[in-house]
């Protein structure tokens, strides 16, 4: 079912002239959809990147025509009250986007319409609005990440994109193995972020954190992830677009963290548990912070935050860490308040009796 409107325009509420109040930077997010799509789909976003302010769905319903959608969307509007507002359409020409453009008109400078509307474009345009303050930037970036989040299984049901040769790849292996004892760079592998997440990669990290370090690689270290064959799968099919995914044995992380064919390159890197890393820096691996997200519950341990429950075991190694210099930052998500640690020892130790 396609409409169009042509209702007023919407009074939208902003700053008087003279008046010193100004409105949120933070660009506003409008999801608009056919049928319970954009609430289900707000619903996930926040699953993986938590509650978010300035962020509003609005769906059209079998009974309901053009205008009580319009003044819906009115009060979606209003109840983001950002100068700069992006409208995430679940289909081009359908009453959703229709609409939109409605209240669109008049408003080009400050406001942006992407159609198309699926879950990589949505989670990306969250991560893009910490550090961009344009709708219009915005639209630019989460259009290719939702093409990007496009592919299927098999890999024969994708696309094949043939990259054409350039000057510079001719006479080149590209893609080939990079000689023994070649230095890339200044020879040192960049660790943007080392966490430990029981999870590895998953939704959070796949997004949030991804986004925030930059990476070119994400290194899942672990002895037993890297022999289990399924696990491994998983994770390397979970990989974010543009980034590459490795998963490998904490000794080969030290032999990585030594050769300087990867001082290039830019690493996220994943423990399982506190243990890899206190095994991978006795080892000789290098590493300055660790970011605590996540630590399952299992028995024998204590809840000492909604993420994290540590054993006997997991307090005195997290002590040693700390006693070799190492820093910790305490979160799921960037955008969340890091805890201190040493509160968050004292507690386990207090329900442990140790």
């Amino acid at each position: 079912m396609l409409h169009s409107g042509n209702a007023k325009k919407p009074i939208i509420s902003g700053v008087i002239p003279g008046n010193k109040e100004r409105r949120d930077v933070m660009v506003g997010i409008i999801l608009a959809s056919h049928g319970a799509f954009a609430e289900g789909i707000k619903e996930s976003a926040q699953m993986i990147f938590g509650a978010q302010d300035k962020f509003e769905a609005v769906v059209l319903k079998p009974s309901m025509g053009p205008d009580e959608f319009r003044a819906n969307l009115e009060a979606a509007i209003a109840k983001v009250d950002a100068e700069e507002i992006l409208f995430l359409c679940d289909l081009w020409g359908g009453t959703p986007f229709n609409q939109s453009s409605a209240v669109f008109d008049g408003h080009e400078d400050k406001w942006a319409i992407v159609a198309g509307l699926n879950l990589p474009m949505v989670i990306e345009a969250l991560s893009e609005r910490f550090t961009e303050s344009s709708s219009h930037a915005i639209a630019k970036v989460i259009i290719k990440s939702a093409k990007e989040g496009i592919k299927g299984k098999p890999d024969d049901v994708n696309p094949v994109l043939e990259v054409p040769a350039t000057s510079k790849d001719k006479g080149k292996n590209v893609g080939g193995s990079i000689p023994e004892g070649t230095v890339l760079g200044d020879g040192k592998i960049k660790i943007g972020l080392a966490r430990v997440d029981t999870r590895l990669l998953h939704g959070q990290v796949a997004t949030t954190w991804t986004k925030t370090v930059g990476p070119d690689r994400i290194i899942v270290v672990s002895d037993k992830v890297a022999h289990d064959e399924l696990r491994k799968s998983m994770i390397m099919e979970a990989a974010p677009p543009g980034v590459k995914v490795h998963v490998i044995p904490i000794k080969k992380m030290i032999e990585i963290d030594k050769d300087p064919r990867f001082g290039l390159t830019k690493a996220l890197l994943l423990f399982e548990t506190p243990q890899d890393v206190l095994e991978y820096v006795e080892g000789g691996g290098e590493i300055s912070e660790v970011n605590l997200g996540s630590m399952a519950h299992s028995k024998g341990k204590v809840v000492v935050t909604n993420a994290l429950a540590m054993g006997t075991d997991d307090v005195k190694t997290l002590e040693k860490l700390k006693a070799k210099g190492i820093k910790f930052d305490v979160r799921k998500v960037p955008a969340d308040r890091a805890e201190d640690l040493d509160s968050l020892l004292q507690k386990a130790k207090s329900e442990l009796n140790i």
